[in-house]
């Protein structure tokens, strides 16, 4: 065969080019999209966004997961998501581009990334083993030959005049031009069959969480054989803007690292506890937890990622079991009674392991296996079937949800998660406080104006707050009434605010005598700390 009758590459101009990266994004839609439902098939948590998702969270130093909690709130796992599509939209772009000149090192940079997806969901905590890495390997091949077809389409074919007939005896022309047609097809066709094999994996996850769904539907909470104390009338003030005494669930924050939230079927749940000191280790199931007695507590959760004057703490109405009651079933003593174990490690189901003080646990305070939020079963996002809440402790050393294990072990012989990125093995609430109303930059009128918010000190109780105008004396807030220790408290202070710019203060002094400090910290590594203020424009 002659040079001139071979096949070609023509050198890409800008259309080409343009084709060719259309062409890398529709073989990385594809490759995703053959990903989903495979993943469903696999485990949800398998697929190949999120499992990178998630190694990145775990990769990332403390300092960016604050910043992004900072910045983002809730929506950080979003925003992360998000990104990521982001970047692998570029990395698509540049393969397509690539792959007009090098079709070949093109698709198997493809199947490069299809490897790392694979290793990110091997690598993960909660991995099921190997077969994470299936949603990946399978999704990469779909995107590497989708890739290699479309740009296939978009190599010229010379001939010399003569070398070939059409129709009729009639040579084809010296250029044949590229195969525009059938290159719009086969990216037509690409396009719409990622479309329906992505839309049968979303469909496929849903259905798996069914079971799950209709198991929470069929719960039932039994009353609680120790319910929570009436809450005081004078509890909850009647200032607009101040945060109300108890969070709805759909207000009520969510902090974790979880880009899928759990979705755990209570027919199947179980709770194991083992470990140092475990003398009768045992297994639990969601039934067993419904008919021991029940207590019921209106708690106050804490973030440590919670700024000063954050939005990541709220009040809720628990309902579920004593933890220590149960440990105490199981042989486990604390510290101060001889037990070896000082350290209580609890594992979700996606992987997440927290490290809670074991005398803490067990020393009397409303530690509990939780299973109800606010006189319903919980919500997914906070736990479903079974969390974990400790009153006085930051969420990261004691909040579990979706538990599975507990385990007793030391502080000196094992780090849990946030532990082994720089956060504090101990970490209880400090004393703080915030201010709702007004809230910063408002522009109240000259005379009497309500400045209110709510203070906190989890297991040792809010017994003063003060305000501060500007740079003048400390002034004491009137309180509401306490419903109990662990929960929030609600205060306010009538202003006689006079035209011009102020700077609002607050400070709260807990039931120890200990006064809020002033010193500014950042949340790492056990919390922040210093006074709230707002700046505000009297009119």
């Amino acid at each position: 065969m002659r040079d001139e009758e071979k096949d070609q590459r023509v050198r890409p101009g800008r259309l080409r080019a343009a084709l060719g990266a259309l062409s890398g994004v529709l073989a990385g839609f594809a490759a995703l999209a053959v990903a989903e439902p495979v993943a469903a098939a696999v485990r949800p948590q398998s697929s190949p966004v999120i499992a990178v998702g998630g190694a990145s969270i775990d990769a990332a130093p403390a300092a960016v997961k604050d910043w992004a909690i900072r910045h983002f709130g809730t929506n950080d796992k979003l925003v992360l998501q998000l990104g990521i599509l982001a970047v692998l939209t570029v990395l698509a772009l540049a393969l397509g581009v690539l792959a007009v000149r090098f079709r070949r090192a093109a698709a198997a940079g493809v199947l490069l990334f299809g490897a790392v997806g694979a290793a990110a969901a091997v690598g993960r905590p909660d991995s099921a083993g190997f077969t994470d890495a299936v949603p990946s390997v399978l999704g990469a091949i779909a995107g590497a030959l989708l890739l290699y077809v479309l740009v296939g389409r978009l190599i010229t074919v010379r001939r010399s005049p003569g070398s070939a007939t059409g129709q009729a005896g009639k040579s084809l022309p010296a250029s044949a031009g590229w195969d525009r047609r059938g290159f719009v097809l086969a990216a037509a066709s690409a396009a719409a069959a990622s479309a329906a094999v992505g839309a049968v994996g979303r469909s496929l996850n849903a259905s798996r969480g069914r079971d799950a769904i209709a198991s929470r539907e069929k719960v039932v909470l039994p009353s609680p054989g120790s319910p929570a104390r009436p809450v005081p009338r004078r509890a909850g003030l009647r200032v607009p803007g101040i945060s109300p005494f108890l969070t709805p669930d759909s207000d009520f924050y969510r902090v974790d690292t979880a880009l899928v939230v759990p979705k755990v079927d209570a027919t199947a749940w179980r709770l194991r506890i083992h470990g140092k000191g475990v003398r009768r280790p045992a297994t639990y199931s969601f039934d067993d937890l419904l008919r021991r007695e029940l207590i019921e507590r209106d708690i106050t959760l804490t973030c440590v990622s919670n700024e000063v004057g954050g939005p990541y703490v709220g009040n809720a109405r628990w309902t579920g079991v004593r933890l220590a009651d149960l440990l105490a079933e199981c042989g486990v003593r604390p510290p101060s009674r001889g037990g070896p174990a000082d350290q209580l490690v609890s594992r979700s189901v996606d992987g997440m392991t927290i490290g809670s003080p074991v005398e803490e646990v067990m020393d009397g305070r409303d530690a509990m296996l939780a299973i109800g939020m606010n006189g319903r079963p919980l919500p997914f996002e906070h736990g479903f079937p079974v969390r974990m809440v400790v009153p006085g402790l930051y969420g990261f050393v004691s909040a579990c949800k979706w538990i599975e294990d507990i385990e007793l072990t030391t502080f000196a012989s094992y780090d849990p998660y946030w532990v082994k990125r720089g956060w504090a093995r101990r970490a209880p609430i400090r004393t703080e406080s915030r201010i709702d109303t007004p809230k910063p930059f408002a522009r109240p009128k000259s005379g009497t104006v309500m400045v209110a918010g709510v203070a906190w000190a989890q297991h040792r109780g809010i017994d003063k707050v003060e305000v501060r105008v500007d740079d003048g004396p400390w002034q004491e807030a009137d309180l509401a009434a306490e419903a109990t220790r662990d929960t929030w408290r609600q205060w306010s202070l009538p202003w006689q605010a006079t035209k011009g710019g102020h700077t609002l203060t607050v400070r709260a002094t807990d039931r120890t005598g200990a006064v809020q400090t002033g010193t500014r910290t950042r949340t790492i590594p056990d919390g922040a700390s210093g006074w709230h203020s707002v700046v505000v424009t009297v009119e």
